[in-house]
């Protein structure tokens, strides 16, 4: 159970939770938060109005990092309370589908203007949402699969593989509803007791390596194909898939990497402990990735 020797909470949270849920969160959703993070977790959760009882808002700690994060649903609960909020209509688009979009030539915009089924529909091949508003125009949002391939490989790729239509149609409603009611929410990375950009150690078997070099690069082949990998050249493929779902493909992007966000690797032998930490820190930052994709939609 967590300790909890928080003395006084700021405004928003009393008034929004009575001290038994602060207790319940702080065991059961934040248990491994320090007071300052609790503090700052329940904080943004009161002031937004999620609750995260309804997985609308994420407290997530790797090493001495934690990281306060909202999730698809927050932009929904946040919607509904906006004036001349319309539920949004959300679809998956499979391959066997009718499906046709053309611009708007009125207001400039790309629309549905045909999408009829039939069985057997086929693969996933796409997915829209409309995010409708009293007195505004709807925002559609469209996008092809392949816009969010690296889902399917990163951190969340069990759920994205297993529950596709769901997850699929969250991401891109989420965008809708953030273009369509102006919402915005900031997720918040926090850093204790190391530098900013520094990895969490693990206890684990250690072999030095150069970071710069064998730390990107994929194991050598060798001449015997049935070979079993060594723990660190796992680790060291596992880092160079994650660079590619990062969208980083060449040694320059990787260094620049390594420089900005775990300054104290570069120009250091690391060990499998070290490797790993900077694999999870890979895994923040595709999860954020992740998170934070409906800023890259060009219509914004």
């Amino acid at each position: 159970m967590a300790n909890n020797s928080i003395k006084q909470y700021t405004p928003e949270i009393t008034e929004a939770f009575k001290p038994e849920v602060l207790e319940v969160i702080r065991n059961s959703i934040a248990p491994t938060a320090n007071d300052q993070e609790f503090l700052l977790f329940a904080h943004k959760a009161a002031s937004y109005g999620l609750d995260p009882f309804k997985n609308e808002i994420f407290f997530i700690k790797y090493g001495n990092t934690a990281r306060i994060q909202f999730a698809a649903e927050a932009y929904l609960s946040k919607a509904r309370t906006q004036e001349g909020f319309q539920p949004p209509d959300t679809q998956m688009v499979h391959e066997n589908d009718e499906f046709k979009i053309a611009m708007n030539k009125e207001t400039k915009e790309m629309e549905v203007v045909q999408h009829e089924i039939g069985f057997p529909r086929g693969k996933i091949i796409g997915a829209y949402s409309i995010a409708y508003r009293d007195g505004h125009r709807p925002v559609t949002v469209i996008m092809d699969i392949e816009e969010i391939s690296h889902m399917f490989t990163g951190q969340n790729k069990d759920n994205w593989n297993k529950w596709t239509a769901d997850m699929f149609g969250k991401h891109v409603q989420q965008r809708a509803l953030k273009k369509q009611y102006g919402l915005e929410f900031e997720d918040e990375t926090i850093t204790h007791g190391e530098p900013e950009g520094s990895i969490p150690e693990y206890k684990q078997e250690r072999r030095d390596i150069t970071p710069n070099q064998e730390i990107i690069d994929a194991p050598k082949q060798t001449k015997q194909e049935d070979k079993p990998l060594t723990p660190t050249e796992k680790a060291r493929a596992d880092i160079k898939n994650k660079f590619k779902i990062l969208g980083i493909h060449d040694k320059e992007g990787q260094e620049d990497y390594l420089a900005k966000n775990a300054p104290d690797l570069v120009g250091k032998k690391l060990n499998l402990s070290q490797l790993t930490g900077l694999a999870d820190l890979m895994d923040m930052h595709i999860e954020l990735q992740a998170a934070t994709a409906a800023d890259a939609d060009s219509l914004d």
